[in-house]
């Protein structure tokens, strides 16, 4: 790979993670039900919002969950491979696999997001107990559906809420079931 090769695989992979890490949280958040007046939320929707009113003109929403955000995340993962692909000289492999990987790149990025977002709330709640902070609002928000239901199960422990213990165990089987065995490529699929 020469000089340009390598500038531009940096380039579609540090922004195409940034950009599509934007869109999971975009549909995470509005998954979870988050505050749609925080300030991080509404730059979200401002960043993301050409490409997902792009496809929400041909991809209806279910019961609340935004599905063209979800296909527009898929589509933009598998074209950044195919431009990562491009770059590094290699020959395309067929669709179906950049769909495999791009799917397993999802769900991958997805388990990463969830996993720093607890990790952020645990030391938040340690830190900074009862801050406003908008951002610290909006991690409280996406983690609390993911640790409810383990919540429920769990009885309280003199204070100790262990439900992150479990939510940790939880990303990393399906992690271990659900991604690796896919074996993406992970210098082209974002998010790995």
């Amino acid at each position: 790979m020469n000089t340009v090769g390598s500038i531009g695989t940096l380039l579609v992979s540090t922004l195409g993670t940034i950009y599509l890490m934007a869109i999971l949280l975009r549909f995470l958040l509005q998954l979870s039900r988050a505050d749609f007046y925080n300030p991080i939320t509404q730059m979200i929707v401002r960043f993301t919002d050409p490409g997902v009113l792009l496809f929400r003109r041909f991809i209806p929403g279910i019961r609340g969950i935004d599905l063209s955000s979800l296909v527009y995340a898929i589509l933009f993962q598998c074209a950044a491979m195919y431009a990562l692909i491009f770059m590094s000289g290699y020959s395309f492999p067929n669709f179906g696999l950049i769909l495999t990987w791009g799917l397993a790149g999802i769900l991958n990025f997805i388990l990463n997001i969830y996993f720093w977002g607890m990790l952020i709330s645990i030391i938040a709640s340690f830190i900074a107990p009862f801050s406003g902070h908008p951002a610290l609002v909006l991690v409280r928000q996406l983690t609390e559906p993911v640790m409810a239901p383990f919540r429920r199960i769990l009885p309280a422990m003199g204070g100790l809420d262990l439900s992150p213990i479990f939510v940790f165990l939880a990303i990393q089987i399906i992690r271990i079931t659900l991604v690796l065995p896919v074996g993406a490529n992970p210098a082209f699929v974002l998010g790995m």
